[in-house]
């Protein structure tokens, strides 16, 4: 009797908190039934055999999944980054490696946007919106380079008519045969840099798997070896890129929110499915569902409007907006550990058997708290923040 009403107890404190929810963009209903029919029956697959799934990104391209932030002069739906993160979300529920891709992809729509460079904008825009051209994000390690973690990875020089890019570019996700993806590297004798859009296809790249992982194997991870890579300028997000990281920065950060928000979402559904057989053991486990459903509740509150907020035209990125960027993106991490070590707990003994889902969804949940920028890297930023705000 204690136990149940210690439950009651905080599904009435926190009824108010778990009623309010962001509007729901339009295409997820669409998605979410393209989830069901294609995406589920793959998982096993994706998670297990490391199969990337081309086909299912090209659906979500094609439902308008990754054009939701984009102007519609660009091919886009002009919807903002909430719209954006609640399809990574509503992916990242079933399955977080196909949710991760998608975040790449939407990531490199953000980069071609938020560049002022017509040719990006207006031609290759708009064929990586539609999911016809995929694209990942080689951010990775200019992000670390950029918080002091660690040195930049490509060299470049230019030439007429470009630069010439060297060096070697680890684990660079949703990646293929024509794939593109953004990088950055240092200019030679500078201490400038320089963002741009690359591609396997150029001469002097090429791609190598030479890794696997106990989580998001069907991500299409490889290492990228740049040998004298031409890249002409047309291919240049930004040269030099100061500013334009700065601007690119919140959103690339605050859009991986989604893949925890769906992960913790499921979490909690299985939690759910537990009570009833298992509810009068489980009780006596300190994370209980009302409590992970009200900070869920929160965080998921706390994103969309700052999504919203970075979704204006005229935002600033400033640094006090970074810092709420920041600590969003920690508190999701957090709670996505918090959310699949409970979900382990609660299913008790069948969670250990190897293909469980309450398995899959804890080795996913690390790769949350450690996918660039991870939390150690975000406590160090926001430390960094902190000071020069001191």
């Amino acid at each position: 009797m204690q136990i149940a009403s210690t439950v009651l107890d905080r599904q009435e404190s926190h009824s108010s908190r778990l009623t309010e929810q962001p509007p729901i963009a339009p295409v997820i209903p669409e998605l979410k039934a393209a989830i069901a029919q294609n995406l589920v029956p793959q998982i096993q697959q994706i998670d297990q055999a490391g199969i990337y799934p081309r086909e299912w990104m090209q659906q979500v391209g094609a439902i308008g999944g990754f054009g939701q932030a984009v102007s519609p002069e660009y091919g886009g739906y002009g919807q903002g980054l909430g719209a954006a993160i609640q399809v990574i979300e509503a992916i990242s529920a079933e399955c977080l490696c196909t949710g991760f891709v998608t975040w790449c992809q939407i990531a490199c729509t953000w980069y071609l946007q938020n560049s002022e460079n017509a040719y990006l904008k207006t031609q290759v825009l708009p064929q990586v919106a539609s999911g016809k051209t995929l694209g990942g994000t080689g951010l990775s390690n200019p992000m670390k380079h950029f918080a002091n973690i660690e040195k930049i990875a490509l060299m470049a020089e230019r030439r007429s008519g470009g630069y010439v890019l060297n060096g070697l570019l680890p684990w660079v996700s949703n990646l293929g045969a024509g794939h593109l993806f953004g990088i950055a590297a240092r200019l030679a004798n500078s201490e400038d840099y320089l963002m741009a859009i690359v591609s396997d296809q150029f001469a002097g790249l090429s791609l190598r798997q030479n890794a696997h992982f106990i989580a998001l194997e069907g991500s299409a991870t490889y290492s990228c070896v740049f040998q004298d890579v031409f890249v002409a300028d047309e291919w240049i997000l930004a040269a030099p890129c100061e500013d334009y990281v700065q601007r690119i920065r919140p959103g690339f950060i605050l859009t991986q929110v989604g893949m925890g928000l769906g992960l913790i979402a499921d979490c909690i559904q299985i939690m759910e499915r537990y009570r009833s057989r298992l509810g009068h053991v489980n009780g006596f486990l300190d994370d209980q569902v009302e409590d992970l459903a009200a900070e869920l509740a929160s965080a998921r509150l706390k994103t969309y409007a700052l999504a919203n907020q970075l979704s204006q035209p005229d935002v600033q990125p400033t640094p006090d907006l970074l810092k709420e960027v920041i600590q969003v993106r920690i508190a999701g991490s957090e709670l996505s550990l918090k959310a699949a070590n409970a979900a382990m707990l609660h299913a008790g003994a069948r969670a250990y058997l190897q293909g469980s889902k309450p398995a899959r969804r804890l080795r996913e949940a690390y790769f949350i708290a450690i996918v660039t920028p991870a939390i150690k890297q975000l406590k160090k930023m926001l430390h960094q923040l902190e000071e020069i705000g001191s």
